[in-house]
């Protein structure tokens, strides 16, 4: 039986820099004979937690999972029965995406328990999981910003509840098809394209590596 990736788009858009990253991914992914699917989650009708606490009421019907049925509700029941979990998002104020992060808070709290130790996650297997994320700042500058101990906190809870976890990064990616119709002065148009047709071949190639070692379940 063929496995199933699912890869989810924080992004607003659909065919730029982390649309197309994740696509590639699938690719990778379709290659070793896995079923693929990507989510827009700008196409969803939904919000982040609300607190209602049904995950973790003891006997409950909603317990471990999350009990708002809204847009995202079959998403999640996708991912619960999925092989891996793609994610990605461009990187904003150091942070992901309001949609991803309010994706996060309904994928991550049902499963999490508010226990001492190793034993914190309700998920009953191991689901690989990864996060593409792309940025406008090169690597040196993520640092700088401290972004980078930031994103890692997503792949620390990641890893705790579903037990695997990878990270890929995409720096200096274009915000822009046009520059000199917006008003970004810090940027160098020209530095900007030499970088996107330096640097983004060799992100694709690594994402495609991505989806192929998540579907044959090789580690990075």
């Amino acid at each position: 039986m063929s496995k199933t990736i699912i890869a989810v788009n924080g992004s607003p858009r659909k065919a730029w820099n982390t649309a197309a990253l994740l696509a590639k991914a699938l690719e990778g992914a379709a290659a070793q004979g896995a079923a693929t699917e990507l989510v827009h989650l700008y196409d969803l009708d939904y919000r982040g937690c609300v607190s209602c606490f049904a995950c973790k009421l003891k006997g409950g019907p909603g317990y471990g999972r999350c009990a708002v049925r809204d847009g995202l509700a079959p998403l999640l029941e996708k991912i619960a029965a999925a092989d891996a979990l793609i994610l990605g998002s461009p990187v904003y104020f150091g942070s992901v995406t309001g949609e991803m992060r309010s994706f996060l808070e309904r994928l991550l709290f049902p499963y999490l328990r508010y226990v001492a130790g190793d034993q914190r996650t309700l998920f009953p297997r191991v689901l690989p999981t990864a996060f593409i994320y792309t940025m406008n700042v090169d690597e040196a500058r993520l640092k700088e910003f401290a972004w980078d101990k930031h994103l890692a906190n997503n792949a620390r809870v990641l890893g705790m509840i579903f037990g695997a976890h990878q990270d890929l990064f995409a720096y200096d990616t274009l915000q822009f098809d046009d520059y000199g119709r917006y008003d970004a002065p810090m940027f160098d148009p020209a530095a900007k394209a030499k970088s996107r047709a330096e640097n983004f071949p060799r992100d694709l190639g690594r994402a495609f590596d991505l989806g192929a070692r998540l579907a044959a379940g090789r580690d990075a």
